[in-house]
This record gives structure tokens, C-alpha cells and sequence, in this order.
């Protein structure tokens, strides 16, 4: 049940649509995805006969698991970061004046003094250029990429770095434990043991819930990086052309060039990346921390409202 209309909630929520059944569940599915690969790389690959005496064992072990680890806290960073919703004002606002011919002459002037801020008929409210209204979270977000159901939250302004990261590590550890398990079919450590425990523990029985396990990673790990890579790379070029799917859809419907913070934009490519990722150090970019947050380095800023009288 929603508010009803012309006295939309005043509430300050900043994160997505939690109650959002197919967010819910992609969430779970991730979870769910990420500790069975960690399970078979354990169970099925690296604690088997033939590489659990190697050195590579340990070593293995803790450069997936870390890979993991990342690709967890990126993903929880970009679940509960606020993608940069607009914040509602405390009071309704009477947009009654707007439609009166009178008024729309002075809001047509002082628009140009504020960064062409338009009004959202769904929120009732004001929001800064490139803000777009999301139907699964009932607010406008800035700078809105999309809807993720697979972070349960919009991709926006102040989360996209962790959204791309997530992308990045989980594209990391799909290549990786596909390198595990066709290494040790190409290659195994050490035929002689692997044959001998094999045969040991009863052979073919084992063998063939290993090799099932193996195969499902595998097919896992293809479906999963080749899902990421190409969302990884749309984002790219989102950033580098200045124009979010949003934009480019809206511009593709009404066959006009881009207004701004378009493909047109003349800033360089590095400063729309720092602009995402933070002004400091590249190595910063890999890590979900705000040592130099995009807000702080030097991204987009906008005041609550601009200065319309209502």
C-alpha cells in the first residue's frame, strides 16, 4: 500500500526496494552461487589427492578466497550504499503555480540559474539534471545507471565504483576457478597419487561426484563471467561517454543528440573515470573503501533544492 495521492511520504530512505521479491531473490542466488564455488574449489579441487601435498594448495586456497572476500564486501557495499536518491523535501510542495502561464515564465528563468533542475510528477519534488525516477524504488536517483536486482538497489551516482567492482571481482574469480578446474584435468600435480587415493577410496564412485561437481563449477563460472563481462563493459562505456543507459535510451526515443553529459562531452576519459572512482590513487579504484569517495573527489554536488519559490 502506497501513500496516497498528492501527499507523497516524507520518509528518508536511502537505500532500494528491499521488499522487491526478484531482488530478494537474485540476492539469494548470488549468495548462494559464490559459496558453492568456494565449496568445490576446497572440496573438489585444491583438498584432493595428488595437489593437497603441494605447495600451490595453500597458495590457491587463500588468493580465491580473498578474491572472494572482495567480491563480497564490493557486493554489500553496493546493496546498502545510497546510489545518491534525492531527498525528499519535509513538507509537500504545491506545484500548482507551475501551470499557470505567469509562473512558468519566472521557472523558466531561474532554471537556467539552477543547473536545469526538473520536477519529478511521481516523487513531487525537485531533482538536479541526469536524476531519473526508478519504478521498483519509488524515488528518483541521481545520475541513475539502472535497476540491479542483483544488488536489490539502483545503480547510481554513489554506488556505481562498489557496482563495478563487484562486476570486476566476480568476473575475477569466475576466471579463476575455471583455471583450477581445466588445470587439473589438463594438468594434474601428480597422476601416480591421484590414481592410487582414487582407487583407495573406492574409485569410480567418488570420481564421478567430483568430476560432477567440476563440471557444474565450470559451466557456473562460464555463465556468470561472460554475464559480468559484458555488464562490466557497458558500464565502461556509460562512464567514458558520459551517458547512462537512461540517457541513451531517452535519446535514442526521441532521436535528438544527447543535451549534455552526453557521448559529445569533451571532458577526458580518465576525468569521467575519476569522477566515478575517486580523484586519488588508481590502485584506490580496486578497493570498496572512501579514502577518496566520488563526491569528495570532485563529482557532481547539488544542493536539496534549488531556489524556486513554491
Amino acid at each position: 500500500m502506497g501513500p496516497a495521492a498528492g501527499a507523497p511520504c516524507r520518509c528518508g530512505g536511502q537505500g532500494g526496494s528491499r521488499a522487491d521479491p526478484c531482488g530478494v531473490l537474485c540476492l539469494l542466488l548470488t549468495y548462494l552461487s559464490v559459496g558453492y564455488a568456494d565449496y568445490v574449489i576446497l572440496e573438489h579441487v585444491l583438498l584432493q589427492p595428488g595437489f593437497r601435498g603441494s605447495l600451490w594448495c595453500p597458495f590457491h586456497a587463500v588468493a580465491f578466497n580473498l578474491i572472494v572476500l572482495m567480491l563480497l564486501v564490493c557486493h554489500t557495499r553496493a546493496v546498502f550504499a545510497d546510489p545518491g536518491v534525492v531527498p525528499l523535501p519535509d513538507t509537500a510542495l504545491d506545484f500548482s503555480d507551475l501551470r499557470s502561464s505567469s509562473c512558468k515564465d519566472a521557472a523558466y528563468q531561474k532554471s537556467h540559474s539552477n543547473e536545469d533542475w526538473t520536477v519529478c510528477n511521481r516523487c513531487e519534488t525537485y531533482r538536479p539534471p541526469r536524476a531519473h525516477h526508478c519504478r521498483i524504488c519509488h524515488r528518483c536517483v541521481r545520475r541513475m545507471d539502472h535497476h540491479c536486482p542483483w544488488i536489490n538497489n539502483c545503480v547510481g551516482e554513489l554506488n556505481q565504483k562498489y557496482f563495478i567492482q563487484f562486476l570486476f571481482y566476480t568476473g575475477l574469480a569466475s576466471l579463476y576457478a575455471m583455471g583450477l578446474v581445466l588445470a587439473t584435468w589438463l594438468w594434474p600435480i601428480d597422476r601416480s597419487s591421484a590414481s592410487k587415493a582414487s582407487g583407495a577410496e573406492g574409485g569410480v564412485p567418488g570420481d564421478r561426484v567430483q568430476i560432477a561437481h567440476r563440471i557444474i563449477l565450470l559451466v557456473e563460472s562460464i555463465l556468470f563471467g561472460l554475464f559480468v563481462m559484458v555488464i562490466f563493459y557497458d558500464q565502461l562505456v556509460s562512464i567514458i561517454t558520459d551517458e547512462t543507459p537512461v540517457e541513451q535510451l531517452r535519446n535514442r526515443l526521441l532521436k535528438e543528440a544527447p543535451p549534455r553529459g552526453g557521448s559529445h562531452t569533451r571532458k577526458p576519459k580518465i576525468a569521467l573515470l575519476r569522477e566515478v572512482f575517486g580523484r586519488g590513487f588508481v590502485i584506490c579504484w580496486f578497493f570498496p573503501c572512501n579514502c577518496s569517495s566520488p563526491a569528495a573527489g570532485g563529482g557532481p554536488s547539488y544542493s536539496y533544492l534549488p531556489n524556486y519559490d513554491v
